[in-house]
């Protein structure tokens, strides 16, 4: 198993085509691919925070709305899994051609194979980048200040304060309701000023409203991380804290998100007319039947993510008669899946 916290995004890659040549002594070798998994999950991260005057909120402005406890909280909202290929770096395979022939094969910059007799796109691969965040004013609970006047700073009583505070607070109310009734002594001029006057007073009614309810804010964070399973296994992805958020596995702070992998669906060899099991050809060339695996993410006995997904680690290999791809006159082509290594398509070349 491989766990790996990071952040991700793709990136287009070239393919090699491979030709039989003396340099390579007419052999040509490739790898075929085990499945990762890429899982991205997003967060929603809330930081409430009371007002200083919250004690006075129902009494000064008649609401019993307001938070009385500061809190913080994460809550997983959605969680994304993308499988790919990586090459298999401990097995490779070699197709063994003749001088002169004219089979070629189609591999990503790794040695993956991806074709026969074929020219293909390479799949997109991942790169490390930054990690996705929702960028979020966060306020300092003290915006009203700004807009208190002399008797508010003279004052040392909080209940005058308090009610310094609201009288401001319905005078911005007042002079918004007379802006859009058109009933204010000074008018704007036109309608960009009127923009910016109601925006202003918003700000004023906002930063004034808040220390009575206090603030509550926002933001979206999105981590990604990968995964490459081996065999039936349960392990921490990473932990989710209340006051941190992502953290790594290993740190006790948070919770354990889990990945668990279940085998579902072994392969099974592919049958001849008669319904019995094939033989390998003499000296084949090699590819993968997928198994398949069940992948479940959960964080507190809550699953996150449930879903059945083809691996090639959970297959076997197979091998098709070389004899197709070296035939002069009538050559097949092949194309092989890049995240498991399956056969995806065989026909004529010409």
């Amino acid at each position: 198993m491989a766990c790996l916290m990071a952040a991700f995004a793709t990136g287009a890659q070239s393919t090699k085509v491979l030709t039989a040549e003396k340099s390579n002594e007419y052999g040509l070798v490739y790898s075929l691919p085990t499945t990762a998994l890429e899982v991205e999950v997003t967060a929603t991260h809330q930081v409430g925070k009371k007002g200083p005057y919250y004690l006075y909120a129902k009494k000064s402005i008649g609401t019993d709305k307001a938070i009385a406890e500061d809190y913080e909280k994460w809550e997983i909202t959605d969680v994304k899994v993308t499988p790919y290929g990586v090459p298999d770096a401990g097995t490779q395979y070699l197709m063994q051609l003749r001088p002169g022939a004219l089979t070629s094969i189609t591999v990503d910059p790794n040695g993956m194979l991806l074709a026969i007799n074929k020219e293909v796109e390479a799949p997109k691969r991942i790169v490390a980048n930054g990690a996705g965040t929702e960028k979020v004013k966060w306020p300092t609970g003290n915006e009203y200040l700004d807009f208190v006047d002399e008797d508010f700073v003279a004052s040392k009583s909080s209940a005058k304060q308090a009610q310094l505070l609201a009288e401001s607070l319905m005078e911005v109310r007042d002079a918004k309701l007379a802006l859009t009734r058109g009933t204010a002594d000074n008018m704007p001029a036109d309608g960009k000023q009127m923009e910016l006057m109601l925006a202003s007073l918003g700000e004023q009614e906002a930063a004034l409203n808040a220390a009575f309810t206090g603030t509550l804010t926002t933001e979206t964070v999105t981590r990604k991380f990968t995964f490459i399973p081996e065999k039936d296994a349960k392990e921490i992805l990473f932990r989710m804290s209340d006051f941190a958020g992502f953290v790594d596995a290993d740190d006790l702070s948070g919770d354990p998100v889990y990945i668990q992998i279940e085998s579902v669906n072994e392969a099974s060899l592919p049958l001849d007319a008669k319904g019995e099991p094939k033989k390998l050809p003499k000296n084949a060339v090699i590819y993968n039947i997928p198994g398949s695996a069940q992948v479940s993410i959960s964080l507190l006995g809550k699953k996150l993510y449930d879903k059945e997904i083809q691996m090639s680690q959970f297959g076997m290999t197979f091998g098709l008669d070389p004899l197709l791809f070296t035939d002069k006159k009538e050559p097949s082509f092949a194309v092989f899946d890049p995240i498991t290594g399956a056969l995806l398509e065989i026909g004529s070349a010409k």
